[in-house]
This record gives C-alpha cells, sequence and structure tokens, in this order.
C-alpha cells in the first residue's frame, strides 16, 4: 500500500475492532512472556531469583520506556500526516525513527556502568538478588537498539492502522522469547541469564522482521529526501513533542519502578509477590493498549483533516469498547486471580503473599483503565504538553499518598498508592479533554 494513503471508511465499530483485536492478541504475548519469564526461574522453589528478573526487567523496561516518545510520538505525527496526506513526511518519520531508536541505544551500552549502579543505589535488595539482577542486565542490555528502534517501527505501523503487521512482529519476538526461556531454563539450566539471553536474541531478530514489515516505507525517493527528515521547523516541533513525553514517561517509570524498590525493602518474599501481581498490572495495561492505540490512530487522522466531528466519533467508539476490556478484565481477576498466582510461582510463601495483596489487582482495570484510554486518545492528537504536565499533578499525588499510607499500611498502604496514581492520571487529563476538541478548528 502507499504509505502516504490513510486507511479508507466510515468510523464504525467494525474499524475499531479491526485496529484493536491484533493489538491485543499481540500485547496478550507480553505478559504471558512475562508470566513465563517469572514462572520458569520459580520452578526453581526460591524467591531470589524471581525477584532478581523482576528487578532486572522493570530496570530496563523503565530505561526503555523512556524512549517511549519514540513510539507514541511516531504513532500520533504519522497519524496525522496520514490526514493531512504529505507523503513526504509520512516516509520522513520513519526514517528519523530508526535514526533515533539506534542512538539511544547506542547511548545506553556507552553508559551501562553508571547507569547500573545507579539503579542498584535505589534498590535495597538482598545481595543474592542484587547479584542475579547484574548479571541479567549485563546481557540484556545488548539488544537495546534493536528495541528502542522496534518502538518507532511501531508507531509507525500504528498510524497506518496496520496492526496486523504489529501483531506479527509481536508474535515473533515474544514466540521466539518464550521457546528460548524454556530452552535455556528449564532444558540447560541457565538460570537468570538465560532469561536474559533469550530476550537479547528475541529483540534483535524482531528487529529485521520489523523492517521487513514497514519496506513500502522505503519504497520511492521521499524517505531519503534529507532535506525532508532534517527539516528544521520539523525537527523542532518533534523535538518539543518527544521532550514532552520523554518527561512524562521518565515520572511514569519513576513511579513504577519506585513501587518495585519500596516493596523490596520489606524482604524477599514481598518483593517477589509484588512482583507476581505486577503481572496482573501489565495484562490491564496491554488489554487497554489495543483500543488506546486505535484512539492514537484515528484521532490523529481527525485532527489531520481538522475533522472534529470525526474526532468526537473517534473518542467514543474507542472508549466505549476500552470500558468492555475493564469489565472483562476485572471478571477474570474475581474468577482466576488465584489460579494465576499458582501458575507463575511454586514457593508457598509467595503464594500466600500474593493472595493478600490480589484485591489491588481486582481493583486496578475499573480504577486505572480511563487513565490508559486518555493516553491514548491525547497521543494521537500530539496534545503531550497536557500529558506533561497532569503527570506532574499526578506524580506529585503518588508521592503524597506514599507518605501518608507506607508506613502504617505497609506493603497495602504501597499499594493503593499506586492506585491512586493511576485515579488521579484518568482524572486530570479528563479535565483537559475539552481543550483537545478545540484544538481541531485552529
Amino acid at each position: 500500500m502507499n504509505s502516504a494513503a490513510a486507511p479508507r471508511g466510515g468510523l464504525t465499530h467494525r474499524r475499531v475492532l479491526n485496529v484493536a483485536i491484533p493489538i491485543v492478541i499481540s500485547n496478550a504475548t507480553v505478559p504471558i512472556l512475562g508470566a513465563v519469564d517469572t514462572g520458569v526461574v520459580g520452578q526453581m522453589g526460591l524467591a531470589a531469583p524471581i525477584g532478581a528478573v523482576g528487578i532486572g526487567a522493570i530496570t530496563l523496561t523503565a530505561i526503555y520506556w523512556v524512549f517511549g516518545f519514540l513510539r507514541m510520538g511516531t504513532a500520533g505525527l504519522t497519524a496525522q500526516a496520514l490526514g493531512a496526506r504529505d507523503q513526504g513526511e509520512v516516509c520522513a518519520l520513519l526514517v528519523r525513527g530508526l535514526i533515533i531508536g539506534f542512538a539511544g541505544g547506542l547511548l545506553l551500552l556507552i553508559f551501562q556502568v553508571p547507569i547500573f549502579w545507579a539503579a542498584f543505589q535505589l534498590a535495597p535488595a538482598s545481595a543474592e538478588v542484587e547479584r542475579l539482577a547484574h548479571g541479567y542486565l549485563q546481557i540484556r542490555i545488548w539488544s537495546g537498539p534493536a528495541a528502542i528502534a522496534v518502538y518507532g517501527l511501531t508507531g509507525w505501523l500504528v498510524a497506518h492502522e496496520r496492526t496486523k503487521a504489529v501483531l506479527v512482529l509481536q508474535l515473533w519476538m515474544n514466540g521466539v522469547n518464550i521457546l528460548l526461556d524454556l530452552w535455556f531454563v528449564l532444558g540447560l539450566g541457565w538460570g537468570v541469564e538465560g532469561v536474559a539471553a533469550a530476550t537479547v536474541i528475541a529483540e534483535i531478530s524482531g528487529l529485521g522482521i520489523g523492517l521487513w514489515l514497514v519496506r513500502d516505507g522505503f519504497q520511492g525517493q521521499y524517505w531519503k529526501n534529507w532535506a525532508v527528515v532534517f527539516d528544521r521547523v520539523i525537527l523542532k516541533r518533534l523535538a518539543i513533542v518527544n521532550s514532552d513525553i520523554i518527561i512524562r514517561s521518565v515520572l511514569l517509570e519513576i513511579c513504577l519502578v519506585s513501587f518495585l524498590f519500596l516493596g523490596s525493602a520489606f524482604d524477599d518474599t514481598t518483593l517477589a509477590a509484588n512482583q507476581v501481581l505486577i503481572q496482573f498490572l501489565f495484562i490491564t495495561a496491554h488489554g487497554m493498549d489495543g483500543f488506546a492505540f486505535a484512539a492514537e490512530a484515528l484521532i490523529g487522522q481527525a485532527l489531520g483533516a481538522k475533522d472534529r466531528g470525526r474526532l468526537r466519533r473517534s473518542v467514543m467508539l474507542t472508549s466505549f469498547w476500552g470500558a468492555m476490556v475493564i469489565v472483562i478484565l476485572t471478571t477474570a481477576f474475581v474468577v482466576f486471580g488465584g489460579w494465576l498466582i499458582d501458575v507463575m510461582t511454586k514457593a508457598p510463601e509467595v503464594q500466600v503473599a500474593a493472595r493478600v495483596y490480589l484485591v489491588w489487582m481486582i481493583l486496578a482495570p475499573f480504577l486505572g483503565g480511563p487513565s490508559w484510554m486518555l493516553d491514548g486518545i491525547f497521543i494521537g492528537a500530539t496534545r503531550t504538553k497536557d500529558m506533561r504536565n497532569m503527570m506532574l499533578v499526578s506524580f506529585g499525588v503518588y508521592w503524597l499518598s506514599v507518605w501518608l499510607l507506607l508506613e502504617p499500611f505497609g506493603n497495602h498502604g504501597l499499594w493503593a498508592a499506586l492506585i491512586i496514581f493511576f485515579v488521579a492520571r484518568g482524572v486530570t487529563l479528563a479535565v483537559r479533554y475539552p481543550a483537545l476538541e478545540r484544538a481541531v478548528d485552529r
């Protein structure tokens, strides 16, 4: 297909589902991957390897998602370029995304020593957990350039509503990762380092698959029109959008990483229980992502075409299906929560501890879901200043909640602070939505 040809057709439930369902399916493999990572080391019957994989994975996930602006910014800006039928800019955004991704990954490789040192200064875990986590990180960092570049490719595909291609990419990466997890850890006995090696191979091979999927973006002369790729005015706008998203992402990741690190101050069992339960949170986020991604594409195209009615209908349709996901996930966690815990860990003390805090995961979809949906809406509209400012407010609410609730209520207080943070994100973005609609006419 022509890379600058916005998908045609009316805004219907079918169109939303066609965009969202492949993302929901592909994202379903991500928490499965996290569960397998946790589960294979959980078969060792020890809490320390589970905690090490948790700290190592969330540390690198947090670092990589500082570059989450690449997927989000690429999706929103590409969708708007498609709505405006600007073929040169559509192709230029693909090239810019790859350049930024490779450069960011190279910086991580260069500065890995101080980055890891800082991460362990923030994590007062036991010596055994820290030793295992360090080995995990030293292996996984080598796929950084590939992992970050894939964000840009994914955003470009989402903007085109080519989510079946995203599904192919994610199924490849996560399928390879899971198979190698089972082989390296259970078959070869490589333990925590085997989990890391499996991820490195999956991410590097995923970049190759991703480049093949976006090959149409390199047809013709547009992609190598360096005057457009490096246009000063466009780069300035890109820098503003990306800097806002970086600030928003850093604050979000500080909250998520601090949650795990604060939990590690209790004991290894509580740390392991939180690592098991946080997989429920990832399931919720990935389930909502399908319709948030649909919102990014449809709202970005509507804004590029300057069509307020189309934008409003995009919001209504994608939000309706997001609400359906919330109902389904809440019900599933009530019915199957205990069983999922037992699948992810064989350590009896971790199973017992995780069940104590399961109630927070039952509340998470209902209370946190709107924040994920609004993220997609604001990304599609590239209202990144609002995203940044409302995240600053929510960040303050989170730390105030930690200060008030952690000491008197322990790990329950920590979970409550995290849920309050998600609620604050949803409420503050909802307050700014009317300004988003008004921007269509400008």
